[in-house]
């Protein structure tokens, strides 16, 4: 793989401003003008980059995109059944909200409902998370650790219980109710993918 280009690693560079900004101020307050303060650089130089704040805020997604992918690594070499249930653990436990702050995430996906380029890439982001899922659960299929029918339905289904979870747990954090309904899915996608375990 070769080195980045100058150009990619500026445009990283103020992805990761915008991300800041918004983290601080709120997405609807983060500016391009906000943006380049946060970088002590001059406004225009972030134009040159992303034409628009509706540009910013696609790559943003994007960038949202290769966090989330650390949340699907496992042991391709040595695939188990304990692996597996680890991954399913880590999918439904706080490391999500270390990769990217919820309240940068539902304030982007909010804004899906008015621009239909945001929500084509919200619906390419969800696709390609479900696609990673699927890819897992695929490896396992191949070493003989889960049979299933339909591989692709069953990351839906455990995707369903993901994205419904964080969009309850968001408003319960720090509880020990909190605590008590991620063991609740997590069990739930548990059972889904133990109905399939060899």
């Amino acid at each position: 793989m070769g080195r980045k280009s100058l150009k990619e690693v500026r445009q990283t560079e103020i992805i990761n401003a915008f991300y800041e900004v918004a983290k601080e101020t709120g997405l609807e307050n983060a500016s391009i003008a906000k943006v380049a303060r946060h970088l002590d650089i001059n406004p225009s130089l972030i134009i040159h980059y992303f034409k628009t704040r509706e540009e910013l805020l696609l790559a943003l997604i994007n960038f949202t995109l290769e966090r989330y992918k650390g949340m699907f690594q496992f042991d391709a070499q040595h695939p188990t059944a304990e692996n597996l249930k680890e991954l399913i653990h880590n999918l439904f436990s706080k490391k999500w909200n270390e990769l990217f702050d919820d309240g940068v995430f539902y304030s982007c996906y909010a804004l899906s409902y008015r621009d239909d380029r945001i929500k084509n890439s919200f619906r390419l982001l969800h696709e390609s998370l479900r696609g990673m899922l699927t890819s897992v659960l695929e490896h396992y299929q191949r070493h003989n650790i889960i049979n299933v029918e339909d591989v692709s339905e069953l990351a839906e289904q455990v995707f369903v219980l993901i994205e419904g979870a964080y969009y309850y747990l968001g408003m319960l954090e720090g509880t020990e109710e909190y605590q008590r309904k991620i063991e609740t899915y997590r069990s739930l996608a548990l059972n889904l993918i133990s109905l399939t375990l060899v």
